[in-house]
């Protein structure tokens, strides 16, 4: 079924049962204290540069990124060369804009980024929502993912075997995030990163090899063998010849990867803006070096592997990096400790991913919902959650957060689900990077229009993904035997990220009752934000 031989199935299954337990071993190790929530919600921002750099790599490189662009390089060439082009930019754009504010802003979830600008609980509640909105769905995907990428390897295709290997991953991945916090999650992306890097670039380099280090060879054959002839290696393949679907994805993509919850808030764990800008640095080398080597393997798989067997496994091609490995590596020990390194990395990605977007979902409940939110809402003196009460609400939130991302997961194993992941990246460009951007910069901005922009952005986003091919009106689609394809585009953001913005506008400019109060508040953080300099104490009365 997946052309791996006996050997590398058991070390594979033996490789993730170690690395599993070591991971969690690494979670209890470095679990925070009882009651230390800057511990449990930033790691104590005790990372250095070099390691919140790799952690941050490891954020941005989810399963959904990784296995997804290898699947759409493969069967689409050029299209998909452009997408992973566009994570790097995407990252790029956080190191120059929102890196420095973000970290100066501080705080431990997106509501506190926001009420720096706008105090109050329907802003807290609304961030919180917006990132339930954002995260569960990519969470969703990787566990859906899971399932399948365990049964392609260990050679099992029943339902049940699915169901429980979403089970079981997804209990592992709660455990990783309520009992490691921030420092046990950013620990696992490290490893996660690493692992990565060194299987990427040993099949890359075994996949060279085999044409001679020929780019040129490499290309010709993947063309041959895609069934597209010389559209592959020219622009409109996956987009059916629209320039204006592909400018959407990529501005959904460079925006999205950006302001997703869980990596916004990485920003605000480096010790210091320097110490973020060095990790940024690292962050990008090592994103765009991966990026990269993602490119030759998907040109790989497509030449090796083939357009019909990469479709067979799977319409996404999502199985495409396992492939091509199995076919380089060659048997042996030597092959079989090959292809146990990509499934180690591989499952280390969704891992580390799930966990780290469980965690940006659970602090937030327990700080801008329960303890800032609801909490004391009949009693507005009533003082927040106390450190140890909101340490086990985030816990309990964790565990709850990843029982419905389970739940659904089993609900969408037999669907394509990379409609879930569009919508992510959707919600992340449509409304928190609007808000994000007003927030940091913009003097006017006010919590009516933060509001707007949060809510019209994430339900301009989810009204429109219903319309795309993505949903119906194709063979890939979620229901492939519906065609309500109602919005011509892949994503929504050419459409939803102006709404974003506008709403945020217009809900500002029209709010006149807090406009100057907003200023002020505004102006006085200034500097704080901007530039990382202290607001002057205030004067003295004579």
């Amino acid at each position: 079924m997946n052309g791996f031989d006996k050997s590398a199935q058991s070390m594979s299954l033996v490789a993730f049962l170690a690395v599993a337990t070591v991971a969690l071993l690494l979670c209890v190790m470095t679990g925070p204290d009882r009651d230390d929530l800057d511990e449990f919600y930033a790691g104590s921002r005790s990372l250095s540069p070099l390691q919140n750099g790799l952690a941050l790599a490891g954020d941005y490189l989810s399963a959904a990124t990784v296995l997804s662009t290898t699947g759409i390089i493969a069967l689409t060439g050029y299209d998909g060369m452009i997408l992973a082009l566009s994570i790097t930019l995407s990252l790029v754009l956080l190191m120059f804009l929102l890196a420095e504010p973000l970290r100066n802003a501080g705080g431990f979830t997106v509501g506190d980024l926001l009420v720096r600008r706008a105090p109050g609980r329907a802003v807290r509640i609304t961030a919180c929502a917006t990132t339930l909105a954002a995260l569960v769905p990519m969470m969703v995907v990787q566990l859906a993912s899971s399932g399948d990428l365990l049964s392609f390897i260990l050679g099992f295709d029943s339902s049940g075997f699915r169901t429980g290997a979403i089970i079981g991953l997804g209990t592992l991945m709660i455990g990783y995030a309520a009992i490691g916090g921030m420092k046990g999650t950013s620990l696992i992306q490290i490893v996660k990163t690493v692992v990565l890097f060194v299987a990427a670039f040993t099949i890359s380099v075994l996949i060279m090899n085999r044409f001679g280090w020929d780019t040129g060879a490499l290309l010709s054959a993947a063309r041959n063998s895609s069934g597209a002839g010389a559209g592959y290696l020219r622009s409109g393949l996956q987009f059916e010849g629209s320039g204006l679907d592909m400018v959407s994805s990529e501005l959904t993509v460079v925006l999205g990867a950006a302001c997703l919850p869980h990596v916004a808030l990485r920003m605000t764990s480096g010790r210091s803006t320097q110490a973020v800008r060095r990790s940024l640095s690292w962050a990008v080398a090592v994103v765009a070096t991966i990026c990269l080597l993602v490119v030759v393997i998907g040109f790989g798989a497509g030449a090796l592997v083939g357009h019909d067997r990469i479709t067979a496994a799977g319409a996404s091609g999502n199985s495409s990096i396992l492939q091509v490995s199995g076919v380089v590596a060659g048997g042996g020990q030597l092959g079989a400790l090959i292809v146990t390194t990509m499934t180690t990395a591989i499952f280390l990605t969704l891992l580390a991913s799930v966990a780290g977007m469980i965690l940006a979902c659970a602090n937030s409940l327990a700080h801008d919902l329960f303890a800032h939110g609801l909490h004391g809402v009949r009693d507005p003196n009533r003082k927040p959650l106390p450190g140890l009460s909101e340490m086990r609400t985030a816990q309990a939130s964790a565990i709850a957060v990843g029982l419905l991302a389970i739940a659904l997961a089993v609900v969408a194993r037999h669907w394509n689900v990379q409609a879930l992941a569009t919508l992510s990246f959707c919600v992340g460009a449509s409304a928190l990077a609007p808000a994000l951007v007003y927030s940091m910069f913009w003097r006017r901005f006010t919590r009516t229009g933060l509001l707007c922009t949060l809510i019209v952005g994430t339900v301009t986003a989810m009204v429109l993904i219903t319309g795309t091919n993505l949903v119906s009106g194709s063979p890939s689609s979620v229901f492939p035997g519906q065609d309500f394809n109602w919005f011509p585009f892949t994503t929504t953001g050419l459409v939803s990220i102006p709404a974003g913005f506008l709403a945020g506008w217009l809900g500002s400019v029209l709010d006149r009752r807090e406009a100057a109060e907003e200023r002020r508040r505004y102006e006085a953080e200034e500097p704080r934000i901007l530039a990382g300099i202290p607001p002057a104490p205030p004067a003295p009365r004579p």
